[in-house]
């Protein structure tokens, strides 16, 4: 329990009607959780208004009121706030409530379309390694020291970050590596956090049914390196045009990274194959089992930020080289007669055509290349020609299958994705809208040598249909269909 007043610091009011005296139990933004002297947020969403349900909260026991818009009736013993932004009250509240708990470990945010989980997750794994208490706010799940919960948002919201980040604090954790995506900058998850640094991997094509503008989506990264404090640091990939955007504005420590071009910390590729790479990070030989140029980068950014953290460079070493790919990134299983099935994550454009690249540029041309490769429902509709352009493009087969259609028929996306698609590769492709069925298709494909990849859905154990979640693992479904053919 704590006074109104208190969880109210650093909020900027706008009026306050009421004592901002009373005692408050605990902070909702969903008025069906509210019970006897809690604090209602209301939140304007996306879908629902959350200014609509302050009656009910009342009548649920709520005894404070944060809005934007102070409502026509006001009840007697209730006390309301007017703020400009519920979403940025929500978060700074959220932060009081639990005691600030960001300031009391070391929390890096790691943001850019594509590489944001690989980063985080091994960052997480290589500090467990290295004997710290560690934490993990990410797309896959979420770690407190040896506790595992399962993850819903590759941010979550800002009452759920703070309880995390409180329960770190009770037990010790010195280190947070947190994804932080565009839509949780945009609606203020991530404020009054207390970062230790910032990454950003890199910007393509993605999001565009939410922000409305490739600069839009660019600048609402940009936000997040804005806010950093002079005491963080900002890591940036300086190969990415974008890189260099993100460090104008920053009160940061400034450092950069790259393959290509000039940077603070640099890696060259002396080895690619489907094993792992063999890196040169700056001036020191490294082998890691992760695969592929788009890893190579992650790895780079991993190495300067445990750098930055204050690891010695020998130590970093040996715990790349220690390091485990993380669940549905570039993850793959070899069956007896040789075929190789990789599962990835890739879900953009650019992070398909990072995974063909690589794939291309380890295999010796003479087996085949299968892609089985959707798009998901109700999200960005520019980018399924571009998806289905590249997997035909840079595969010798394709597969064009559902990944989690939703409220949308899977055939109408698959025929959006087939307009991208040229007419020299048209004989390449094939239309399954059952994804178990494309998958079980791409095995009987398959001969001794080929390479199968499934992209799209990685390390999610389900597909989403009409509103239902139904079991669905990639991994699982084409292990299952390799074992058969063994038989």
């Amino acid at each position: 329990m704590m006074i109104l007043k208190d969880i109210l610091y650093k909020v900027a009011l706008n009026a306050v009607v009421g004592s901002t005296g009373v005692s408050i139990n605990n902070i909702h933004f969903d008025s069906r959780n509210i019970k006897e002297a809690d604090l209602f947020v209301a939140v304007t969403g996306s879908v629902v208004d959350g200014h609509k349900f302050i009656d009910v909260a009342i009548k649920s026991g709520a005894t404070g009121i944060i809005c934007e818009t102070l409502p026509k009736n006001l009840i007697d013993g209730v006390t309301y706030v007017e703020v400009d932004s519920s979403t940025k009250a929500l978060a700074i509240i959220a932060s009081n409530f639990y005691g600030s708990p960001s300031e009391n470990l070391k929390l890096v945010g790691v943001t850019g379309t594509n590489g944001k989980t690989t980063i985080a997750s091994l960052l997480c794994q290589l500090f467990k390694n290295a004997g710290y208490k560690v934490g993990l706010l990410s797309t896959v799940k979420i770690v407190v020291d040896n506790k595992v919960y399962n993850a819903t948002h590759t941010t979550p919201d800002s009452l759920t970050i703070n309880r995390y980040l409180k329960e770190m604090n009770d037990v010790g954790v010195e280190f947070c590596f947190m994804e932080v995506s565009s839509h949780g900058i945009h609606q203020n998850r991530v404020e009054g956090l207390c970062f230790e640094g910032g990454i950003f991997t890199n910007l393509s094509h993605d999001h565009l049914d939410y922000h409305n503008t490739f600069a839009e989506y660019r600048d609402v990264k940009k936000a997040f390196f804005d806010g950093l404090s002079s005491k963080a640091f900002a890591l940036v990939n300086t190969d990415d045009k974008n890189g260099l955007v993100m460090l104008q504005n920053t009160k940061a420590k400034k450092y950069t990274y790259a393959l290509k071009g000039y940077a603070d910390y640099k890696a060259q590729i002396l080895e690619n194959q489907f094993g792992g790479l063999l890196l040169k990070l700056n001036d020191s030989e490294v082998w890691t089992r992760l695969v592929g140029n788009f890893n190579a980068y992650n790895v780079l950014a991993i190495y300067a930020t445990a750098e930055l953290l204050g690891l010695e460079k020998v130590e970093i070493l040996r715990l790349i080289s220690e390091l485990e790919s993380v669940s549905g990134r570039f993850q793959y299983i070899i069956s007896d007669e040789k075929i190789t099935a990789i599962v990835d994550y890739a879900h953009t454009p650019d992070a398909l055509k990072n995974v063909l690249e690589t794939i291309n540029s380890i295999r010796t041309k003479n087996e085949e290349l299968i892609t089985v490769v959707g798009c998901g429902g109700d999200r960005d509709k520019t980018k399924r020609p571009k998806m289905g352009h590249i997997a035909s493009a840079l595969s010798t087969k394709v597969i064009f299958t559902s990944d989690n259609p939703r409220s949308e028929k899977p055939e109408a996306i698959l025929e959006d994705i087939e307009k991208g698609v040229e007419p020299q590769n048209f004989k390449k492709i094939v239309t399954i809208s059952d994804r178990k069925q494309a998958i079980k298709t791409a095995c009987q494909l398959a001969q001794p040598n080929d390479i199968i990849l499934i992209a799209g859905k990685g390390h999610e154990t389900y597909q989403e249909i009409k509103g239902e979640r139904f079991d669905f693992d990639d991994y699982k479904i084409v292990q299952e269909f390799l074992k058969q053919l063994q038989k």
